[in-house]
């Protein structure tokens, strides 16, 4: 073995040309696909980011998703009554801080209680509707990016002011409202109240910032007519591939209707697999394309050395020990060259990630490029096993001939 890479190295060291040509080649190979693995996958993670983000991962509501059983069903087989209801149904989740406090004693996470309502908004002449979501802000804070997404003023300001609102930057862009004005809302069911706007936020969804108005518990509560009224449980998890899961647990747990974020955009998630589909193969197209490249220039190496072959048949080697010899000498080849690759990759993912540009649609200033070792060994891999087959093969069948017949065509 010694000998074998004794001989494989002087071969790479006497000829550097080639050896530059090979290293090149698949360096080459190795760092583009790396690059255009990172730019993809990175794409497609900040849009995944942006829109989990941009809601809590699971949203538990006053709904459920089959009405209950009536009595009579329970108790009489053949019995059925439909369109049955109390004259009264009181909205929003029964003993809500109950059910928080039990979610909590479990989930990994964060659970906020929340008060969903429509309303008109009324300023300067112009009406629009909205949703207006109350909150409490310290717990808000832990189950979405509420703080980080307002633009001017702060989440705080709410309990600053009598009836404070905070408004999508885009909605109050309709209607001409800015920080310090007042406004007024009108309920559904009747109620009319003077809100002040303390905050703009801006979520990067424009259905969101153009429809969305944010104040205390208190504050939507009135508007809605109903004291203590709780109708929405926002949860954030740790692991957000787990949201599915915990929002089944909590439906069973609470009775109450849980989605998901995967369940509240699956139309999208269902693209993303055709477009992980297309990411995939064209990664594996310039992975295909570059493995040809390298074959091509590692086996024309190896052709080119088909005198040295007959020469060392000639000494008495045998056709396994040129074999190997020719085979190390592709791998040594291949391992410089990813490296090398693996350097350009990396450079090439830091340059594309420093390019600015301005859109007025997202906030994102720079390309996102997503960095993991997985797409450094992939093409690495590949990288490898075409090299070695590229050393192996010409080898193969130059050790085969007998070495007066590759002098003589030499010659």
């Amino acid at each position: 073995m010694r000998l074998v890479l004794d001989i494989a190295l002087t071969h790479v060291i006497s000829r550097v040309r080639q050896t530059l040509v090979g290293m090149l080649g698949v360096a080459m190979g190795v760092g583009f696909s790396v690059m255009m693995a990172a730019l993809m996958e990175g794409s497609q993670r900040d849009f995944v980011t942006q829109l989990v983000d941009s809601l809590p991962h699971i949203t538990v509501s006053d709904e459920r998703r089959s009405p209950p059983r009536q009595p009579a069903e329970d108790a009489y087989a053949a019995v059925e009554f439909s369109g049955l209801r109390t004259p009264v149904t009181r909205a929003g989740i029964k003993n809500p801080y109950a059910i928080i406090a039990s979610i909590e004693s479990w989930l990994d996470g964060a659970v906020a209680p929340s008060v969903a309502s429509r309303a008109v908004i009324r300023f300067a002449g112009r009406d629009t509707a909205a949703n207006v979501t109350g909150i409490d802000p310290r717990r808000e804070a832990a189950v979405s990016k509420l703080p980080t997404q307002i633009r001017q003023g702060t989440l705080d300001s709410l309990y600053k002011s009598s009836n404070a609102i905070i408004l999508g930057d885009k909605l109050a862009a309709r209607i001409g409202a800015r920080v310090g004005n007042t406004i007024t809302l009108a309920s559904g069911t009747g109620q009319v109240l003077t809100c002040t706007v303390v905050a703009l936020l801006h979520t990067g969804v424009s259905q969101s910032d153009e429809t969305q108005a944010f104040t205390l518990i208190k504050t939507a509560q009135i508007l809605a007519g109903q004291t203590a009224l709780v109708n929405a449980i926002r949860v954030r998890v740790r692991d957000i591939l787990e949201a599915r899961e915990i929002a089944a647990r909590i439906e069973a747990q609470t009775g109450y209707k849980s989605v998901s974020w995967q369940e509240a955009n699956e139309d999208l998630l269902s693209a993303f697999q055709i477009r992980n589909f297309v990411m995939y193969t064209v990664v594996g197209a310039i992975l295909l394309v570059a493995s040809f490249g390298t074959y091509n220039i590692i086996s024309t190496i190896t052709h080119e050395k088909t005198r040295d072959i007959a020469i060392m048949k000639s000494l008495g080697l045998a056709e396994g020990t040129v074999r190997s010899i020719f085979f190390v000498e592709a791998i040594v080849i291949g391992l410089a060259g990813t490296v090398l690759g693996w350097v350009l990759g990396f450079l090439l993912c830091l340059a594309l990630g420093t390019i600015e540009f301005k859109s007025p649609f997202v906030d994102a200033t720079r390309l996102p490029m997503y960095y993991t070792p997985v797409h450094y060994l992939l093409a690495a891999s590949v990288a490898l096993v075409a090299s070695g087959i590229a050393g192996y093969l010409p080898a193969r069948k130059a050790a085969s001939a007998h070495p007066v017949e590759i002098i003589r065509g030499a010659s």
